[in-house]
């Protein structure tokens, strides 16, 4: 079937939350003969629908075919045309935007912004008031003090406090703005048994330790003055034993589920009767994490109802949830976290973690359009990481297609690209070491996960200053690829953590790396001044041992970036096209034909 190019439009007459009445013309070039049985083909969640097209007018060089038709809600739609000219079938494929969404729309303000991951116990403390001791609950002496990695003598896991809270965030929020911030994203606040709060204690409050709910509200309308929006992680999958819901210690004085099945949140989880007697499931069977129901009316509502803990969050200022092992919530509860979401702020965002390519879990969380907007994007992460510490251009390549060809354009252009996060090893680590499995399922598994190896790391001189080699090249990679570029609090200035939990220490007062913190302001303020970066295509031009080349483009813009891999000079062919820039960005002095040792260089026409 031989393929033809051609020029379409969807225009929607009508809309609805169920899906658009569109008006489609198609153009096709009358050179290739008497053309007659025109169908549009909508390819979506491996399914195909046929449409008949008719005809209705030509000129000179072109038929014009066109078609009203109602097409459902969703994310991503692949379409082509078929016909018959001459008797024979052929394929038209717009070459320019061969996917369509149908009411899929990501907030603009989110688009291919800087994003800055916050571990909230961990970054900066604001309030002068001395914490007052908690059960179960180690205070830290001093922000200096040496973190605790593993349990303590009564077993007892993260349960050692730092003090870092929203006032901090607040002191901080200059500094941000410096560094190219646009979007903050707190890990979770609320009152919870760990210093990482992803065991809810008490939705409807925040931690003692982090503030008060009128911090919150006070540090969202301080960012909201600065431009700057505000996320908060949403742990919507599980609560802690020792809450307020499950109650197993009897901390709380209402009757928790744990101790009655009469409990009014008993509903909240998910259980089986076995020998008869009540047996509840836990995350992963950590049992200290029951599991919630997410078919549960009395939970749903509870989250999702009017004046449910959605709407409370949403009242004190925040702009969108970044959803808690989201792979784990079903379709129908993530539907319904949108809706209201929606219902506080149209434009509200969602940001769901997800690891693997969420268009191949046979999930609608991201293709419904009625679920998520995007994705953390472990994938690229894990190719760019291979690529630059190992050459795996395959995979690199590989990923590439899958993200550019399956996920939906507004997707794509919210991606979490992240430095690091507080599940992986640190930036500066990663580009530094090869203490990891070059064939393992990710590039930041360790060969050496012992939790006293772990804390005890630390990079030599020669490895640290190898590791900034690498780490500028790959930053400037974010630095002009579609997406969220996410900065994990202190990677900007050289911070180390060996695996997780060493990855979260505090956020150091002094000692700051000013040289990895210029390439991290550097890329702040790119992204400020090529805003054409924040909606535009990409085009893979070259991926091989020694440089990654792609473009960025737009209607009015076109911009060709070219990434060394390499600790040694070499030269490239840069288009005609590109030879007399209107703008050109530099990384260790490239030139626009030459790639100096772990260098780059971006050429604006």
């Amino acid at each position: 079937m031989k393929a033809v190019n051609t020029k379409v439009d969807f225009r929607p007459l009508k809309k609805s939350e169920e899906g658009n009445l569109y008006e489609i013309k198609v153009q096709i070039p009358m050179h290739i003969g008497w053309i007659e049985d025109v169908k549009l083909i909508l390819e979506f969640d491996n399914n195909q629908r046929e449409i008949n097209m008719t005809y209705f007018d030509k000129d000179d060089t072109n038929a014009y075919f066109k078609t009203e038709t109602f097409i459902e809600t969703n994310a991503i739609y692949h379409y082509y045309f078929t016909f018959k000219a001459n008797g024979q079938y052929m394929s038209l494929k717009n070459n320019e935007k061969f996917k369509l969404s149908v009411n899929f729309d990501v907030p603009d303000w989110a688009k291919g912004k800087v994003m800055y991951h916050i571990f909230l116990d961990r970054f900066n403390r604001g309030s002068q008031t001395k914490l007052k001791p908690m059960p179960k609950r180690h205070i830290h002496t001093s922000w200096n003090e040496e973190m605790q990695i593993g349990p303590d003598n009564e077993g007892i896991w993260n349960n050692d406090f730092y003090g870092g809270d929203l006032k901090g965030i607040e002191n901080k929020l200059d500094y941000l703005k410096e560094l190219g911030v646009d979007i903050i994203y707190i890990s979770p606040v609320v009152k919870s048994q760990s210093n990482h709060r992803y065991d809810t204690a008490d939705y409807e409050m925040v931690d003692p330790y982090a503030g008060t709910n009128e911090d919150l509200k006070n540090l969202c309308d301080k960012a909201h003055e600065l431009d700057i929006k505000v996320i908060l992680d949403a742990v919507f999958n599980h609560t802690g034993n020792d809450s307020k819901y499950f109650n197993e210690f009897g901390t709380y004085s209402n009757l928790g589920a744990y101790q009655s099945k009469d409990s009014i949140y008993s509903n909240f989880y998910r259980k089986h009767e076995e020998n008869g007697q009540i047996k509840y499931e836990y995350w992963w069977g950590m049992k200290n994490l029951p599991e919630c129901d997410g078919y549960s009316k009395e939970w749903i509502d509870y989250i999702t109802g009017e004046n449910g803990i959605i709407d409370k969050w949403f009242d004190l200022g925040i702009d969108g949830l970044r959803l808690d092992v989201a792979d784990e919530l079903n379709d129908e509860f993530i539907k319904k976290i949108r809706t209201a979401v929606k219902r506080n702020k149209q434009d509200g965002f969602i940001l769901g973690e997800v690891w693997k390519n969420p268009m191949r879990m046979n999930r609608g969380y991201i293709s419904s359009g009625k679920a998520m907007d995007s994705v953390m994007d472990y994938l690229l992460i894990d190719a760019l990481l291979r690529y630059f510490k190992y050459s795996d251009k395959d995979k690199l390549n590989q990923i590439l297609n899958e993200i550019l060809i399956e996920y939906p354009d507004d997707t794509i252009k919210t991606l979490m690209n992240f430095t690091s996060t507080h599940d992986i090893t640190r930036a500066i680590n990663l580009m530094a070491t090869d203490e990891f499995q070059k064939h393992g399922e990710w590039a930041w598994n360790l060969n050496n996960d012992n939790y006293d190896w772990c804390k005890n790391y630390r990079l030599s001189n020669e490895d640290y200053n190898n590791g900034k080699k690498r780490l500028a090249p790959y930053i400037f990679t974010l630095t002009f690829f579609p997406g969220i570029l996410s900065i994990f609090y202190g990677d900007e200035i050289g911070m180390q953590g060996m695996g997780n939990l060493s990855n979260r220490k505090p956020y150091p007062k002094e000692n700051h790396d000013k040289e990895v913190f210029a390439i991290f302001k550097t890329a702040g303020n790119i992204r400020k001044i090529e805003t054409f970066l924040r909606d535009a295509d990409i085009k893979i031009k070259e991926i091989n041992d020694n440089y990654f080349s792609f473009e960025r483009y737009d209607k009015n813009n076109k911009m060709l970036i070219t990434v060394s891999r390499i600790g040694y000079d070499q030269d490239i062919n840069t288009p005609e096209e590109y030879q007399t820039p209107s703008k050109v960005y530099t990384l260790n002095n490239s030139k626009i034909n030459h790639l100096t040792p772990y260098g780059a260089i971006a050429i604006k026409k």
